[in-house]
């Protein structure tokens, strides 16, 4: 009787396809939580999220070399805290973690006792079979460490383990070095801003004292003359010049403080509309229409001081109940929307002097995205104002760059 044909060589190739298939889904999964707009602290939470359900890990985190020769635990998931904070800070060559960020290298630990001898108390209620070390690389830098605590050993999760892992510690890198990137980019760009506003500070203070001064050699000489009704009239015209000039200097003031919060445009514009709701009194409705932002950190604070620019305005001049502000884009065309139901101006273009300086104010920083402002206004129709540019072209996705 003929020996029947094993089926086990169809079968096993059949299991590796399965398992290559499992690494690439696991792998654009990690890309895509990696691409998400948002702070870096979000941006690693959602991707020990992510991980930690995809290999079915108990527990997981991230370690960056400080450059000083440590590492530092910058998020972690699973963890009690007392255990977070005694392993904030370790030198490098203490531990598996220091030895993959000093030379590189997958490492495997069986449980995490070592771990646990170090800090001073358990890592987990119930000790883990294998902790695993990842370097997070870009390029040929090693950024630092990400770690995963296993209840079956990593072999068991097929042969290609190993370089899925060393391709998410890529993918991490890539988008550590991203993140710092932009960071870098809004605190110079935060910093030319300053500049600007610090030269309107001193444009603005100087028009005041020059209008004070003139107002007090009219008032001295009506004093000379014992004319005492027009140095009535000086001193109250003084006095309301120099209320409306401590009033400007606020703003100015308070604009130079603010900044753009690191969780992006969106947070910011949030924030700015509940103080400006909370201080005044009046209704403000805020829509983010946009599904992602791509815009660079010059083009956020553009948008971001246009808007607030407008919201002093409709508090100084319009008498306002209600204000509605949008943020929309299709593709890279992005539009901004700022709208009120205040007294409006007989011609937006020949507003009011006091209105002047805030809408040139708003033109000026349109020309700088590059963009245009269209203003519609009538009389007690109130005020709406329309912000219109395009975003530069988007950066590839990760999952390309870290091929």
């Amino acid at each position: 009787m003929p020996e029947s044909t094993s089926p086990k060589p169809a079968l096993t190739q059949a299991v590796r396809l399965a398992r290559k298939t499992q690494s690439l889904d696991i792998l654009y999964e990690i890309a895509t939580s990696l691409s998400q707009p948002g702070s870096l602290e979000h941006l690693l939470e959602d991707f020990l999220d992510t991980f930690i359900e995809l290999v079915d890990a108990r527990a997981a985190s991230v370690r960056l070399a400080t450059g000083d020769g440590h590492t530092r635990l910058i998020a972690s998931r699973g963890l009690a805290p007392e255990v977070v904070e005694r392993d904030r800070l370790m030198p490098l060559g203490r531990c598996p973690c220091g030895w993959a960020a000093a030379e590189g290298g997958l490492r495997l630990q069986s449980g995490t006792a070592p771990c646990a001898a170090l800090i001073g108390r358990p890592m987990l209620e119930r000790d883990c079979t294998q902790f695993v070390v990842v370097p997070v690389q870009y390029q040929d830098h090693i950024l630092g460490v990400y770690n995963l605590f296993l209840d079956r050993p990593l072999a068991a999760m097929g042969e290609d383990i190993h370089d899925l892992l060393l391709s998410v510690g890529r993918h991490l890198g890539l988008a550590i070095e991203k993140s710092r990137l932009e960071g870098e980019a809004r605190r110079l760009a935060i910093m030319e801003e300053r500049s600007l506003i610090g030269n309107e500070l001193h444009d603005s203070l100087a028009q005041s004292l020059i209008g004070m001064r003139m107002q007090l050699k009219m008032l001295s000489e009506s004093l000379a003359r014992k004319d005492f009704g027009a140095a009535q009239y000086e001193a109250n015209g003084l006095r309301r010049a120099m209320t409306q000039a401590s009033a400007d200097l606020r703003d100015l003031l308070t604009n130079f403080r603010l900044r753009i919060d690191d969780a992006g445009l969106v947070q910011t514009v949030a924030n700015l509309v509940e103080r400006f709701g909370r201080e005044t009194g009046i209704a403000v409705f805020f829509q983010n229409e946009c599904r992602a932002l791509e815009l660079t950190p010059a083009q956020e604070i553009q948008v971001f001081y246009i808007i607030q620019e407008a919201l002093i305005n409709i508090r100084k001049h319009s008498s306002a109940r209600n204000v509605r502000i949008m943020l929309n884009n299709e593709g890279d065309l992005y539009t901004v929307l700022i709208e009120d139901d205040g007294l409006g101006m007989a011609s937006p273009d020949e507003p009011m002097p006091a209105e002047h300086a805030g809408l040139a104010i708003m033109r000026e920083r349109a020309e700088r995205l590059p963009g245009q402002i269209v203003i519609e206004s009538e009389p007690g129709e109130g005020t709406r104002i329309v912000l219109i540019f395009n975003a530069p072209p988007a950066a590839a996705p990760a999952v390309a760059a870290g091929r």
